[in-house]
């Protein structure tokens, strides 16, 4: 088993019903070599002192502050300043890790040196009464990613890889993010989209594995951004992080990550935007959409 030490920036704001859990993820690890950085994006929530008192008890843990909201990848960029371990992880805060997720993604890349690892992850589905939340089925595109095993791989080799855009199903070598000056932007809705191109056209290699990692909750409340696209604003952001990130592969020379990116935007990402479109009130969102759909045949 891996004893390669491990850091994981947990950003959160406003998330005190979730946040213990999501620590609790942490401790349950079966890989025990991590320390987390928890970034409290200015929360007005119980979320600071959950974090205030996760810091306290266990020096595992340490805390960092932002006096105002900066948003999820300004909080994630005072984490990666913070990190000393060889490796870097990411757990958003209304999210939970398996047990196993560390033990797994860091035997592989002590195995492998590739640059960085990608796993499999699921949803978490609240019931019907609102009062629970339980792990769905792993989807087709996340399988399409990361299975079967792949080892040494690269963008070339497996493009339908640059359909597994997140953040936190992934173990990074902490060295691979400092040698390419990798940062989140700031002030962005989708900061996933971009970066993740970025690090599959930059890597010498990666690895995927075909184990679920993570559980991505989707909140009851309607908290998570991609609950709120039904917003104007919130579309423009994630329509431009969807051309950005295609911009990258192209840049790069990747014409199959392309293809596969656009094929999956055109059966995952369009039709519920397209639902939302015919009774949207505000013709803004139609020609946002009609828009991009223009530049996605071009």
């Amino acid at each position: 088993m891996s004893s390669t030490a491990i850091t994981v920036i947990v950003p959160g704001f406003d998330v005190s019903a979730f946040a213990a859990e999501a620590l609790d993820s942490l401790r349950a690890q079966t890989h025990t070599a991590w320390t987390a950085i928890l970034v409290d994006d200015a929360s007005t929530d119980d979320t600071r002192a959950i974090f205030a008192d996760a810091a306290a008890a266990d020096p595992r843990f340490r805390l960092a502050r932002h006096d105002e909201q900066r948003g999820l990848g300004a909080a994630r960029n005072t984490g990666l300043a913070l990190v000393d371990t060889p490796y870097t992880a990411f757990l958003d805060a209304d999210d939970r890790l398996r047990p196993d997720a560390f033990t797994r993604l860091a035997d592989t890349l002590d195995r492998t040196t590739s640059d960085f690892v990608v796993g499999a992850y699921v949803r978490l589905r609240p019931d019907a009464e609102g009062l629970d939340y339980s792990p769905g089925p792993v989807q087709p595109w996340v399988t399409a990613a990361t299975d079967p095993a792949r080892e040494r791989t690269s963008l070339g080799a497996h493009p339908a890889v640059s359909g597994n855009i997140v953040a936190w199903s992934k173990l990074s070598r902490t060295a691979f993010w400092h040698a390419h000056d990798l940062r989140f932007p700031e002030g962005r809705y989708y900061e996933d989209q971009v970066l993740a191109q970025r690090m599959y056209t930059l890597a010498a290699a990666f690895d995927v594995v075909p184990d679920v990692v993570v559980e991505w909750r989707e909140r009851r409340d309607g908290g998570s951004i991609t609950q709120r696209l039904g917003e104007i604003e919130v579309l423009r952001d994630y329509l431009e992080a969807l051309g950005e990130g295609i911009a990258v592969l192209r840049a790069a020379g990747a014409p199959a990550a392309v293809e596969e990116r656009v094929a999956l935007i055109r059966t995952l990402d369009l039709p519920p935007l397209l639902r939302i479109a015919r009774t949207h009130p505000d013709p803004a969102y139609r020609i946002a959409l009609e828009a991009f759909l223009d530049a996605l045949r071009a």
